[in-house]
């Protein structure tokens, strides 16, 4: 499109859960409710519009041995682009992604830094690797490096142990995640099991990553503090396989990992139940493929939550809480554009007609 055309999107624009509208326009890369005096070169999309999808647990910059080429972390971002993923968390990556916010072709990212870890208690090349008396520094390191967000990795396998343990001393994470809020940045945190939760909440943590640990007894602290989750449903599908192969040499960590599977829908249930807020993530970019964020949201459905929030827990909702806009008038013209109404089958979002980026018919 050239700086004088204009793009014209009719049907049905979900600007929120019940609030539709007929049309919209894309006047230099925004969206104006106003038909535009004078418009020519106009190109018509109909079709049912959503806010970009929004992957609030993405790694671009990284696959399972850690980081990769920019070459590789451009063909992550254009497969989540292409699946209608325009908005991206990245939940931790060890490469210098930042080249990404010139092209006005590849989804938006807001970054948590790399994550940071104890010493050997996380995958190898995937993280800053430090002991408890250096993890406000790097917290503090990180904040500034990101994009409002840091990510700890809160429990991890202990060898010695045999299974997942807490990493971080209760005081260690109250003064990191006091240190991040002073900088202006929230924490998130890698969590399988229940271990870290109750320090890691009390000490304020705005979010966690995965929570199939959550139990009665830490399911009301996360609600009554307001701490989101992320519940990476279609990494989880993943534990039984990991069991497998840790069988021999980690009988009670294998075990741990299929008691987590066998309830991950009953848990996240029972979250969204309690009125914790619920977001889709794919964990993409370390074992996982990417662009699989319409699964996801069909996973969250599987678990329990209704299609209607399941679709706005990667739109609407999703949006407000990474402080970006939606189908507001003059943002960004950042929308997906489907045949049917994804409020009534989720799976439509499988399917995108047409992704529109900055104003720009890109797939």
């Amino acid at each position: 499109m050239s700086d004088h055309s204009v793009l014209h999107v009719k049907g049905r624009m979900l600007v929120g859960p019940q609030e539709v509208r007929d049309e919209l326009w894309v006047v230099g890369g925004r969206i104006s409710y106003d038909r535009p005096a004078g418009a020519r070169d106009v190109r018509t999309v109909e079709g049912w519009a959503l806010p970009g999808l929004v992957d609030a647990h993405c790694h671009v910059g990284l696959d399972a041995h850690g980081p990769v080429p920019a070459d590789v972390s451009e063909k992550q971002a254009l497969t989540d682009r292409d699946a209608g993923t325009l908005l991206i968390r990245d939940a931790g990556s060890p490469s210098d992604t930042r080249w990404i916010d010139d092209r006005e072709d590849l989804p938006k990212i807001i970054r948590a830094g790399r994550h940071i870890a104890r010493t050997r208690r996380y995958i190898r090349n995937y993280a800053w690797e430090v002991e408890p008396e250096d993890l406000v520094a790097y917290v503090a390191q990180e904040a500034r490096r990101g994009d409002g967000w840091v990510k700890l990795v809160g429990d991890w396998i202990d060898r010695e142990a045999g299974d997942l343990t807490a990493c971080w001393p209760r005081g260690a994470v109250e003064a990191a995640i006091a240190e991040a809020h002073r900088l202006g940045a929230r924490v998130t945190a890698h969590c399988f099991a229940g271990d870290s939760l109750r320090d890691l909440v009390e000490a304020g943590i705005d979010c966690v990553e995965h929570a199939t640990g959550l139990t009665e007894e830490t399911i009301p602290l996360f609600a009554e503090r307001g701490v989101a989750i992320v519940p990476t449903l279609v990494n989880i599908a993943t534990f039984p396989r990991l069991a497998d192969g840790g069988e021999t040499k980690f009988p009670r960590w294998s075990a741990h990992m299929r008691r987590l599977h066998e309830r991950r829908y009953d848990t996240v249930r029972a979250a969204y139940d309690a009125g914790i807020p619920v977001y889709v993530g794919t964990d993409a970019g370390g074992s996982l493929p990417h662009g699989l964020v319409a699964a996801e949201v069909a996973e969250l459905v599987t678990a329990g939550i209704p299609p209607l929030q399941a679709l706005s827990a990667t739109t609407w909702s999703a949006h407000r809480w990474l402080g970006r806009p939606g189908l507001e008038e003059g943002a960004p013209a950042d929308l997906v554009v489907y045949d049917e109404d994804p409020r009534t089958d989720v799976r439509v979002l499988a399917a995108p007609r047409r992704v529109v980026l900055n104003g720009r018919v890109v797939g």
